[in-house]
């Protein structure tokens, strides 16, 4: 018996074959092999075809199926997991109305920003947990306005997995962690935000019917089928934002749990038991995949714009003749902690909600001409991107989190013993890397759906641990203090 994993990603499309009994991973594949084009007509603008999210899913489906040699027939579950925050149009007959706004389109922030001043901010904080900001509702707050002819064929709207339940179903639904993720739900009265859909002016028949996260949510259709070479009927079992679902992915389920991934950027995500915000809306709360009216499960969630992107730069253009990222880091690993009295500020990818929505730039702070090396950068870049981690944390701390332990999986900067080593010595957590990705994380809680595993317990019971950091106690002092160095330069 085997599950089906679809990560839906603005990059590429990862697919991935589990073995249902020992979680093991059977085959897996990645389309396109570069980049998926993201269209900015205007500064500021990011939209990408979901159609084209479906053709690489159809191109690493197959590249799966026939590296496993598996029968469709075998096949009992499929999970998807996607890139947040996307606004996805369709008219009575499914098709497409316009390309989706993804997550790093900024055009609908003052239509968020206007919301949250009018709707007002504590009714926003206590029943949205967030400002509407660039979220998806504020997006199509912005079609309404600019594109009425297209407002006017509106028959149904979707986030990037809802769009491949549908290609995959001809069912279309929404979960209520969806909702949330596209500032739609209201979580004191637990339901679709009246106040919301009244300030925008979005007619309730545009919701989908809402659908479990976990369970039966439809099944492959016959032209699906016939497209991918699966069985009709296959049920689709799950399905969950990529945030979410990296923490899900870890076994991140229960209050106190925390998860991270550091790639381009970097996200730090934890589990709440009761309804909490940042009264500034510099951490983003949504519902957790097992979040319940009757169960809360909030995962609170701190992005980093500025992370694995400034490593990246620094090596296409400072670093140049270094051939590789661990190259990169031998060299780094000279430099003592607090890279000789280098601060680098790593926020040069946008707006940082953060610092609440500024946008400060990158800048390098303390450079002796004398004293300091490449090796000193490199290093400084790292613990920069660490200390911005360590800002965001004590937000959430101060939500009541006790991060003492944070999962994350072996990929991207957690490969950096550097990182590793700053993250556990500024945040006093213990860092726990494993071997698992979001297509994996999809496929176990397909298993789950479908009732193969009867807990998470059981889903993940095969989840590898590679790699355990604990914090260097003697060198505490010293990450405090270029902690408290770096913190100066924030403006």
């Amino acid at each position: 018996m085997y599950l089906l994993g679809y990560d839906i990603g603005s990059s590429s499309v990862k697919v991935c074959l589990i073995e249902a009994s020992s979680g093991k991973v059977v085959a897996s594949d990645f389309s396109p092999k570069k980049e998926m084009l993201i269209t900015a007509v205007k500064p500021g603008w990011a939209e990408q075809n979901p159609q084209d999210w479906w053709t690489n899913l159809k191109l690493a489906h197959e590249a799966v199926m026939h590296r496993s040699g598996v029968n469709a027939e075998d096949i009992k579950g499929i999970g998807i997991t996607w890139q947040m925050h996307g606004l996805i149009l369709v008219d009575k007959d499914q098709n497409l109305l316009r390309p989706s706004i993804i997550w790093c389109d900024s055009r609908a922030v003052p239509y968020g920003e206007k919301a949250f001043e009018t709707i007002g901010k504590e009714k926003c904080l206590s029943h949205l947990l967030n400002s509407p900001g660039n979220f998806t509702a504020s997006k199509l707050a912005w079609v309404k306005e600019n594109e009425p002819e297209i407002f006017e064929k509106i028959d149904k709207i979707m986030l990037p997995g809802d769009y491949i339940a549908m290609k995959l179903s001809g069912e279309i639904g929404m979960t209520v962690d969806g909702l949330s993720e596209g500032i739609f739900w209201d979580f004191k009265n637990n339901c679709i935000s009246k106040d919301v859909t009244d300030y925008y002016g979005i007619p309730e028949s545009f919701f989908p019917e809402i659908i479990p996260t976990f369970g039966i949510q439809s099944t492959v259709s016959t032209a699906a089928a016939e497209e991918l070479g699966l069985k009709v009927g296959t049920p689709i079992s799950y399905r969950a934002g990529d945030q979410p679902n990296n923490a899900l992915s870890l076994n991140v389920f229960n209050p106190g749990e925390i998860a991270s991934t550091a790639g381009t950027s970097g996200v730090v995500y934890g589990v709440l038991d009761h309804l909490d915000y940042d009264d500034l809306s510099r951490v983003n709360t949504f519902a957790h995949v097992n979040h319940t009216p009757e169960q809360i499960r909030l995962g609170v969630l701190l992005c980093i714009n500025g992370t694995g992107i400034l490593n990246s730069w620094l090596k296409n253009n400072f670093a140049t003749s270094l051939s590789s990222y661990g190259d990169m880091n031998d060299l780094a690993s000279l430099s003592p902690v607090g890279a000789k009295g280098l601060s680098i500020i790593p926020f040069g990818n946008g707006a940082e909600r953060v610092l609440e929505n500024r946008e400060s730039n990158c800048s390098i702070h303390g450079i002796n001409f004398n004293i300091h090396s490449k090796g000193d950068i490199l290093r400084a870049a790292q613990e920069g991107i660490v200390f911005s981690y360590e800002y965001g944390m004590n937000i959430m701390r101060n939500m009541g989190m006790d991060i003492s332990v944070i999962r994350a999986g072996n990929a991207n900067m957690f490969l950096s013993s550097i990182f590793r080593k700053s993250l556990a010595g500024i945040s006093n957590a213990v860092i726990e890397l494993y071997d698992t990705d979001g297509a994996v994380g999809a496929a176990r809680a397909a298993g789950m759906g479908i009732g193969f595993y009867k807990d998470s317990k059981e889903a993940f019971a095969s989840l590898e641990k590679i790699a355990v950091i604990e914090p260097q106690a003697e060198k505490r002092a010293q990450y405090l203090e270029a902690y408290e160095k770096w913190k100066q330069h924030l403006n």
